[in-house]
């Protein structure tokens, strides 16, 4: 944990593609290995080569000199990509083995993801490796995608809603889901966060990147969610002895500077997602993952009032337990605590 704190040269280069011969205007920022790009595209090729983890092929449809404006973090085995249309455009290719997507788009009649209409505001898509794709992006259309290893999703899938994601997908799926706003302000927030830390010249390492990416995601798209009634009070003795066994693995990871996560603690104590919501509602009257989100506050609290701050920062307490949204942070803690971070380190 301690290596993906330390300081990293921020470099910055000019992309040149090349199978034009002009140069595009782009912001590229390597950090630690992430790689954050943000590039107005006039050669709709550029804006498929841009994206080299996928086989594809993508052809302007209506006039126009500026074909998209694309964004993307590259952080190896994951990729985040906002894209905004200025023309329309039809992408065709196949996805590699052992790889997937989670996408949403602006809601359009036209828009089409294959033989699915994107037209639905509370719907985001599942696409599986190995699935061939052709997919019609009107103009003035903004589409977001995740990659991720699929066994590594699947995995974590299964650990949340193991009823609905026992077999792996083959096909395109839609998913219907109430946090497609939800979904955008993850890609958003990770496009966002390489060129945040830069500024302050911190470094968040990929694998803390990618387990919190990850995490955010299957909250969106597989959680069974928790909308049932509570458990009955026959339960409440399962529910206790099943939030037990949670907190002790969330303490000892914690402990060793492991981030436990959702899918972590399903996977340890041997439940679905709902379980594990059931028995919190019980046992401390909250969510999990708010349960979890408050242990590591109370983790960055310790960890302030022990260090001299002469020789940290809060921020590097803070990304040290998952929290790379400082802004957020600072805010709960403040509300949680009663005073700033900056506060509990100085004191």
């Amino acid at each position: 944990m301690t290596e993906n704190l330390a300081g990293a040269q921020i470099l910055q280069e000019i992309f040149q593609a090349q199978i034009v011969a002009q140069e595009l205007p782009e912001c590229a920022i390597a950090s630690a290995g992430n790689v954050f790009r943000s590039t107005a595209i006039e050669v709709a090729m550029v804006q498929a080569a841009m994206q080299p983890w996928v086989e594809m092929e993508c052809y302007q449809l209506s006039q126009g000199k500026l074909v998209a404006q694309m964004d993307s973090l590259d952080l190896g085995s994951q990729q985040v990509v906002r894209e905004r249309q200025e023309v329309a455009v039809q992408k065709l290719g196949i996805a590699p083995p052992n790889f997937c997507t989670v996408s949403c788009c602006t809601p359009d009649p036209t828009s089409r993801f294959s033989e699915l209409c994107a037209a639905d505001a509370d719907s985001i898509f599942f696409m599986p490796g190995n699935f061939e794709f052709d997919v019609y992006v009107p103009a003035g259309v903004q589409t977001a995608y995740v990659s991720f290893n699929q066994d590594e999703f699947l995995d974590g899938a299964r650990a949340l809603n193991p009823a609905d994601w026992e077999r792996a997908p083959s096909q395109l799926l839609s998913i219907h889901t109430t946090q497609q706003a939800a979904f955008k302000n993850v890609v958003n927030q990770f496009l966002k966060v390489t060129e945040t830390f830069a500024a302050l010249d911190e470094v968040v390492g990929t694998s803390v990147m990618q387990s919190a990416l990850l995490q955010n995601i299957l909250q969106i798209a597989v959680s069974s969610g928790a909308n049932e009634s509570r458990p009955s009070p026959i339960e409440r003795s399962r529910a206790f002895h099943i939030c037990r066994m949670a907190r002790i693995f969330v303490e000892d990871s914690l402990a060793a500077d492991i981030l436990p996560t959702i899918v972590d603690i399903c996977t340890t104590v041997g439940v679905s997602e709902r379980t594990l919501q059931y028995a919190f509602r019980t046992y401390v009257d909250m969510s999990p993952q708010a349960y979890l989100r408050m242990c590591r506050l109370n983790r960055v609290r310790e960890t302030l009032l022990a260090s001299d701050p002469q020789n940290t920062t809060v921020t590097a307490v803070a990304m040290r337990f998952g929290f790379l949204h400082l802004s957020r942070f600072a805010f709960d803690y403040k509300r949680i605590f009663d005073e700033l971070p900056s506060a509990t380190l100085a004191s």
